[in-house]
């Protein structure tokens, strides 16, 4: 009898672990968007704060062209892209290009003390749940969407940027060059 009842637990225990993973499968099919933003896709709107509290919200941008880039401190490539994207933005800001770079999971001081040493000047949000991470489909990092002043993405990219790629994307989004 008590081989029985040994088997009966083993087979139940079995059972309840795969109605478990069935259960959290269909979840996820249901309520997660596994989708990836895309070039033509209208860029999902978000708010996040930066590191003085201040809320950037990307529907306030709209008329604008957005350069979307996120990021964090411990990546080589992101260090190597900021100083290029502080001097264009320099440049492109009184152009009609914002740029909004959204630090991914990291705490406010270590976002600024990484602002203070490359003397950033644009707006860098904080995504510390990731939440606008996963809307967004962000792999690997960087990640930079190139958003127009209607609100569409006209290119996605991957990996480390130089200067004159810089340059040429914040171009190609500022509002004379999308109308």
């Amino acid at each position: 009898m008590n081989k029985k009842r040994r088997r009966l637990f083993i087979r139940t225990g079995i059972l309840l672990i795969l109605l478990c993973a069935l259960g959290y499968t269909i979840y996820n099919a249901v309520y997660t968007n596994g989708e990836r933003i895309s070039e033509g896709s209208k860029a999902p709107n978000f708010a996040l704060k930066d590191t003085e509290g201040r809320l950037i919200e990307l529907s306030q941008l709209k008329g604008k062209g957005v350069f979307l880039n996120f990021w964090g401190t411990w990546c080589e490539p992101c260090k190597q892209e900021f100083p290029y994207m502080e001097n264009q933005y320099k440049h492109f800001k009184d152009l009609g290009v914002e740029v909004v770079a959204v630090n991914v999971g990291e705490s406010k001081i270590a976002v600024h003390n990484f602002m203070k040493t490359y003397g950033v000047n644009f707006p860098v949000a904080l995504d510390t749940d990731r939440q606008v991470l996963d809307a967004y489909g962000v792999s690997p990092i960087p990640t930079t969407f190139l958003i127009n002043p209607d609100g569409k993405v006209v290119k996605v990219v991957t990996g480390t940027m130089t200067e004159r790629m810089v340059h040429d994307y914040m171009n190609l989004i500022k509002p004379e060059a999308s109308s």
